[in-house]
Order: structure tokens, then sequence, then C-alpha cells
């Protein structure tokens, strides 16, 4: 999309400071541009029929009438689709705050800055917001399947892993790939997990989806080991599938009837879940662990008591949340999470993954703090196998100084 092509609304009580934002905003290419000095008089300019739908709204907290958070709590309510970026001069851990629960009201936050805002991070939140209509608009198609036809889906096997790289950031050679389940159906093309993962994972039919990945997936790292990558593949596996006593053997029966060792597949534990039967779930990561099999802490920091499962299962992986990397750059609050989990993680001699990693300021700075590994758009998005064969083969160790190309 051309900057040009763009509706933005700026919300910002101080005219001085809502005339640089619309100056800076034109010199970017902006020439739709409306300004409002609350959130009253912001709601009004979103209501007006007369007005153009708004694409970005650039909005300030602290304000008279209706300040930021009201402002933002209206429009979650309303579900506008309009893209959200919160501009504040009273701190970081209270634009953090607003981030968090602008994301709870279901909004499309695309980031928070901290006053003054610089023509640098302007541009980068435009491209930013390119970068992600895409992936927005897809997600707002208005798909919705009920339990059955997504069973019926995964026992035709219809669902096919996609595979996001992993890249180590020291050689900047590919390390591995993350194997993100996605429905390829026969009339609505490409679906999203976030239309079948939470309904599966209500009704506990979870487990029929984990392992026609890992039947998939283990299929494709055989075939990638043929072709001489070697790489592990990692799979997500669901809390709420470690109550059955069978899963370790179950598990390690798909991968070795592929011809694969468990040592080239990485299940990554999420936390979506509260464990349901902690001994039990521990007798299978422990199994899965013997029979040689990596075991990663997934979205660490966002699940149940996160840091009492480093110190009961035996994790060689822990992998950062991307909502941490995503403002590692500029909050400090999220910068010092990053770093301690980092530092944590090199403690406790486990391997340390980023994901969410979007930009090359992003890549830079996990480098400089010490993190292992990363995975995100600024690599790869998810990719079919084919297309993943075809970025091995083309991606280039040389790119590791830097980033990808």
């Amino acid at each position: 999309m051309n900057t040009a092509e763009l509706n933005i609304l700026v919300v910002e009580d101080d005219d001085f400071q809502r005339g640089v934002m619309v100056t800076m905003l034109n010199t970017l290419g902006v020439t739709s541009i409306r300004d409002a000095g609350n959130g009253k008089q912001a709601i009004d300019i979103i209501h007006d029929e007369n007005t153009q739908p708004i694409d970005i709204v650039l909005c300030d907290l602290n304000m008279p009438e209706m300040d930021g958070l009201e402002f933002l709590r209206h429009l979650g309510h309303e579900r506008r689709n309009v893209a959200i970026v919160i501009i504040s001069a009273l701190g970081g851990k209270l634009l953090l705050s607003a981030g968090k629960m602008a994301k709870m009201h279901g909004m499309k936050l695309l980031g928070v800055i901290e006053k003054p805002i610089m023509l640098g991070q302007l541009k980068e939140l435009l491209e930013k917001y390119e970068r992600t209509e895409a992936k927005w608009q897809q997600s707002s198609t208005g798909m919705n399947f009920d339990l059955q036809t997504i069973l019926q889906g995964i026992r035709a096997k219809q669902f096919e892993p996609y595979f996001q790289p992993k890249v180590n950031l020291k050689t900047g050679r590919a390390v591995g790939a993350e194997a993100l389940a996605r429905w390829v159906h026969p009339e609505q093309g490409v679906v999203s997990p976030h239309h079948f993962i939470p309904l599966l994972e209500q009704s506990a039919n979870i487990d029929e989806l984990t392992f026609l990945m890992l039947e998939k997936s283990a299929v494709a790292a055989h075939a990638l080991q043929e072709a001489g990558y070697s790489i592990t593949i990692s799979v997500n596996l669901s809390l709420v599938s470690l109550a059955a006593h069978t899963l370790a053997d179950h598990i390690t029966q798909i991968v070795r009837e592929a011809k694969v060792d468990p040592s080239s597949i990485v299940l990554e534990i999420t936390e979506s879940a509260a464990m349901t039967d902690a001994a039990q779930a521990l007798e299978n990561l422990a199994r899965l662990c013997m029979n040689g099999f990596t075991l990663s802490i997934d979205d660490y920091g966002t699940g149940y008591s996160s840091l009492q499962q480093l110190t009961r299962i035996p994790f060689n992986e822990l992998k950062i949340d991307q909502s941490f990397v995503k403002d590692f750059s500029d909050n400090e609050t999220s910068r010092i999470v990053v770093e301690s989990s980092i530092d944590m993680a090199h403690k406790l001699q486990l391997k340390s993954v980023a994901e969410g990693v979007e930009t090359q300021q992003d890549w830079d700075n996990l480098k400089a703090a010490g993190c292992e590994i990363a995975q995100g758009y600024f690599i790869a998005r998810p990719m079919d196998l084919r297309a993943f064969h075809d970025f091995l083969a083309i991606y280039k160790s040389s790119t590791g100084t830097r980033g990808p190309a």
C-alpha cells in the first residue's frame, strides 16, 4: 500500500505536538490526515459518515474530556477495523500497560512510543502496517467453522505444517523450523490457526491435530535429511495433551515410523491451558526426554507458572514470547524481561530462542543481548514444505552479521 492511500487520525491535545506529527506524516507521503484534541473529538470524526474510514490512529494518553484509555475502550467495543499507535510522555511502564489493554480489547496495536516521536519511528510504523495489513485482512474474512467441520478436515488430512525458519543469530545459519498448523481448505484456501485451535483446545480435541502435525512434520524432517539439510523441526504440544499416559510412547512411535531420530524433533510445550494432571504430565515429558526429544518451553512468560515449570521439567530450550520481543527495542521494561530471560537461559544451560523478530533492529539487539536463535517475519513467514526447501537452498550464512537479506 502506498502511504498516500492511508487515512490517518492524530489524537493529541497539545497543538504544537499535534502539528509536528502532521508535518512528519506529510513528509512521509501521507496526504489524508485528520486531527483531534481529545478522544471525544476523535470518536466524532470516526463516526462522521463523510469521513473516509480511518486506517491508523496515533493516540496520546493524557488528554482532557476523554483521555486515550477511554478512547481506546470505545474503539475496542465498537470493533473498528483501525490500527493503533499509542504515544505518550507518561513513561514506558504505563505505555506498556496501555498497549496490553488495547490488545485485550481486540485492537490491532502497531506499537507504543514514548514522546518525543521521531520521523524514523513513524516511517517504521507505516512500513509495519503495510507488512501486517494482509495478515489482518485474512484474519477478518468472517470464516466461522464448527467443531464437526474442523474434525472432518483433520480426518481428511487437509491440515498441513507450514514451516517458519529458525536462524542462529551468531552465524546466520538456518538451524531449524517451527511447524505451524494451516488448514488447506478445499474452498476457503489456507485457513490460519485462530480459526480452529481455540475450539479444538476448548473441546479437548487438540490431540487429533497434534498427532497429524507430528506425523506430517516427521515425514518432512526425513525428506529434508535425505536432501542433506541438518535441521530440527519443532512441533507444538499442548499441556492439555499430557494427561494421557500413552502420549510419550505414541509420539515416539509416530516419529520412528517416519524413519526420523527423535533428536531431530523439538516439542514446544505451550502453556495456553493449566496443567490438569501434573504427575502424569511430568512422566510423559521425562519419558520424551529419555527417548531423545528436545523439549522447549514455548511463549515463556505468558503461561501458567513458567518459573515453576522450568524447575520441574527437563527443558532444553527457552522460547521468549513475541509480545516481549516486539517491544524489546523501544520499551525498557520489555528489554529487561528479554535480557533477563536470555541470561537465565544461559545459566540453566538452555538455548534461548526469540520469536516475533520483525526488524533489523530486533535482530541486532537480540544478537547483542546474547540470544542464540531468532524466528519471525524478518527472516521469513511460515511456508509450505516446497517453499521451505527453496528457502534452505538459497539461504546464505553470510547474512549472519547483519541478518537476513
